[in-house]
């Protein structure tokens, strides 16, 4: 198994991430002896839920935040997010003393507490959760979501940093939701935003917290004590940067030991035994150019045993992602192994900003230690927050876009639902299952009951009021009246009206196949094998043709007296073909190689010229002449072959003008005007209408109109017109 890049620490990023968080807090003089003698009298007799004093929690996270750069403006903002809960205005009395930016991070920061705290809860008890892997990283980009500047991350940062810290201090018993959350949530997130002493740190608690046996084997197993391991390849990276120098080569040496949590997350990842993880201790040698890279390697292979199996070329051969580094292995003196990785200074910045840096890869390989894929859009707005940061940019304005497509609500058991922006409680209810949009009649938001067509925040609560059954309004697919965001929700509430109509459809044709059965005399028979008999797959597909008038129950009745087609006296007759068909019949139809032999328009296709056509030999009635894809012709045709015979339309004359009557259905939403509009289209057409049916479903008009027509061609020109008119759904032939 090949080894996967060693992450080293790099101090300079966070600096740089500090004052691009900082640039939206004002600094004031004093700022932070202002804000914790400010926050002193509410905090300091108050307690956390975790049991650490509130006001100590304060004073730790600034220590944090100032070793991690932050100047006191920010650290003076840890105090204020904490005196805000003891407030009756939190935001009106910080945005007096301090100004509306402090109040405005303090609000954030608390509401996010709030959400975290619920969705820790449903990450216990997994309530709602498929997969806890997705509510976890729902709370990641939750976290990132809520956060429109960097500084709320920050400060969650240093205050579950130092909440872990206390309780390793203290010897309690953690909250298995604090730790896991701490393992999952934040120190990924540290990873994300470059922060590598907080990630390590966060992770190594966390583990041992979660896995307190594991994590003493692991450390058992290391032959040195971790401050000796960190001496040991600081003293290594020293010398091989000197050395280097000494062989005109300028690089940059970095360097750190492997963390616990990394050595058993390789070794599960990858089903490693511990003498097999070979990067327990890494460098990271960065050079000017390609010639240097090689040129190093060289003098550490010279320097050291190299590992030759385990040596990879990521720069003649990059990695799919463009990943570029040379990754080798080499042990020292005393037999232990070292990895070192050489690369040039262009081809760090791409693995640490590009597609390498993202938080997939670093955490899970290419296919992920939990065989989960990273998704590449989220990881690209990643990679965009990241270059902002290192730009120095207002994260607060230029991150804004990052996420506006997307919020992020709770259900009341804390898991958390994505949704599109400007997503309502409908929207909501149609994600967590389909059955709840279908029968959702109201919604609680944060307790108070709102309209369902309010559009969600982010981290609201949102409660849905549903019915024991029915079905969704039809003003929900009225985009003007903002009931719907999402187009899958759109779909589901379509999906139920058109199956409403299929229902009605069904009823329909199986009232008329009951009522002929019951006429025949023939009730005991089974439907599902009369429908077989016919070619269906169920009664119910029989049901819906015939409700629709696309199924002839002259095909049934044929069915339940075949003796009646059998009859000899029509039986004798014989077709002979010519080569050119004879004389017109009825219709202007010619009938190929027969003369004078009467010929008749089905009624259940009406076909009009130029449609393809065949002839149906009937009983004493002549040629019976059918649209080839005529249903009731594929089923007669199927049973009797012999009786069909080849038609065709006959030139027209001069003096011919010949209508026929065609059946049009059209589905529409039902309003008032409607029939005369679309009368209104065949009357400028100057095509005549000489029938018309129409029936109303739940808001559904089904209209059929039998008009005249000389050209089937020129209808299906005229139905793309009736198409256009107002809340028509679908117009075509029968």
């Amino acid at each position: 198994m090949k080894s996967h890049s060693a992450e080293l620490v790099e101090a300079a990023a966070v600096p740089e991430l500090v004052a691009a968080a900082e640039q939206a807090l004002p600094h004031q003089a004093n700022a932070l002896a202002r804000a914790r003698a400010f926050a002193e009298p509410l905090i300091a007799s108050e307690t956390l839920d975790t049991g650490e004093n509130t006001l100590a929690h304060a004073d730790a996270v600034a220590e944090i935040l100032k070793s991690m750069g932050g100047s006191e403006a920010m650290q003076a903002a840890s105090y204020l997010v904490y005196a805000s809960h003891h407030l009756n205005k939190p935001q009106e009395v910080i945005a007096k003393a301090f100004g509306d930016s402090y109040a405005a991070l303090a609000i954030e920061t608390n509401k996010l507490v709030r959400v975290q705290q619920q969705a820790r809860g449903a990450e216990v008890t997994a309530h709602l959760v498929d997969d806890p892997r997705v509510q976890t990283e729902n709370v990641r980009k939750m976290l990132l979501a809520f956060s429109r500047d960097l500084r709320v991350v920050m400060l969650r940062l240093a205050s579950r940093l130092r909440t872990l810290r206390w309780y390793a201090a203290t010897k309690r018993a953690v909250a298995p939701g604090v730790a896991y959350e701490a393992l999952h949530v934040f120190a990924p997130l540290a990873n994300r935003l470059g922060i590598w002493q907080v990630k390590w740190e966060m992770e190594d608690l966390a583990f041992r917290f979660l896995e307190p046996e594991t994590y003493k084997r692991v450390a058992g197993w290391l032959d040195e004590k971790r401050v000796e391991r960190e001496d040991y390849v600081q003293k290594l990276r020293t010398e091989l940067e000197a050395d280097l120098k000494r062989q005109g080569i300028r690089a940059q040496v970095q360097g750190r030991p492997k963390h616990i949590y990394s050595i058993v997350k390789k070794m599960r990842g990858k089903s490693l035994n511990f003498e097999k993880v070979l990067d327990v201790r890494a460098l990271r040698v960065i050079v000017p150019d390609v010639n240097d890279c090689y040129a190093a390697l060289a003098w550490v292979h010279s320097r050291f045993s190299p590992i030759l199996e385990e040596f990879d070329d990521y720069i003649a051969r990059p990695k799919p992602n463009g990943y570029q580094s040379l990754h080798t292995i080499v042990r020292d003196e005393a037999g232990r192994p070292i990895e070192i990785q050489i690369r040039t200074q262009a081809m760090h910045d791409h693995a640490e900003h590009g597609v390498a840096a993202h938080w997939a890869y670093k955490e899970a390989g290419h296919k992920g230690y939990a065989g989960v894929a990273a998704s590449g859009n989220y990881d690209t707005k990643i990679a965009v927050l990241r270059q902002l940061l290192a730009w120095e940019r207002d994260l607060a304005g230029s991150a804004e876009g990052l996420f506006e497509d997307r919020i992020y609500v709770l259900t009341p058991q804390a898991s958390i639902i994505e949704l599109p922006q400007g997503a309502t409680p409908v929207d909501f209810a149609y994600t967590v299952h389909t059955s709840l949009g279908h029968r959702c009649r109201g919604a609680r938001v944060d307790g108070v009951m709102v309209p369902l067509n309010t559009q969600l925040h982010n981290g609201q609560t949102v409660e849905i009021v549903a019915a024991k059954e029915g079905g969704p309004s039809r003003d929900w697919l009225n985009p003007e009246l903002g009931f719907l965001a999402s187009h899958r929700a759109r779909a589901k509430a379509r999906a139920w009206f058109n199956e409403q109509v299929r229902h009605e459809t069904e009823s329909r044709g199986r009232d008329l196949v009951e009522r002929l059965l019951q006429r025949e005399g023939r009730t005991a028979m089974k439907l599902d094998d009369l429908a077989s008999q016919l070619g269906f797959k169920s009664a119910e597909d029989l049901f819906y043709v015939v409700g629709k008038d696309e199924f002839s129950l002259r095909s049934i009745e044929v069915l339940l007296h075949p003796q009646r087609e059998a009859q000899q006296h029509d039986d004798g007759l014989v077709l002979k073909k010519a080569k050119a068909p004879s004389r017109s019949g009825k219709g202007g139809v010619l009938v190929v190689g027969v003369d004078s032999l009467m010929t008749q328009l089905a009624k259940c296709c009406k076909p009009a010229p130029p449609d393809a056509i065949s002839g149906f030999v009937t009983r004493g009635k002549g040629v019976s002449i059918h649209r080839v894809d005529c249903s009731n012709f594929r089923e007669m045709s199927a049973r009797a072959p012999e009786r069909i015979i080849e038609v065709e339309w006959g030139a027209p004359r001069k003096d011919d003008a010949a209508v026929y009557p065609v059946d049009v259905a059209i589905e529409a939403a039902d309003r008032q005007g409607l029939l005369r509009d679309i009368s209104e289209v065949f009357a400028k057409e100057k095509m005549n209408v000489i029938g018309v049916q129409t029936q109303t479903v739940k808001g559904t008009a089904w209209m059929t109109f039998t008009v005249e027509t000389s050209d089937s061609q020129r209808l299906a020109k005229v139905l793309g017109i009736v198409r256009d008119v107002n809340g028509v759904r679908s117009a075509r032939r029968r």
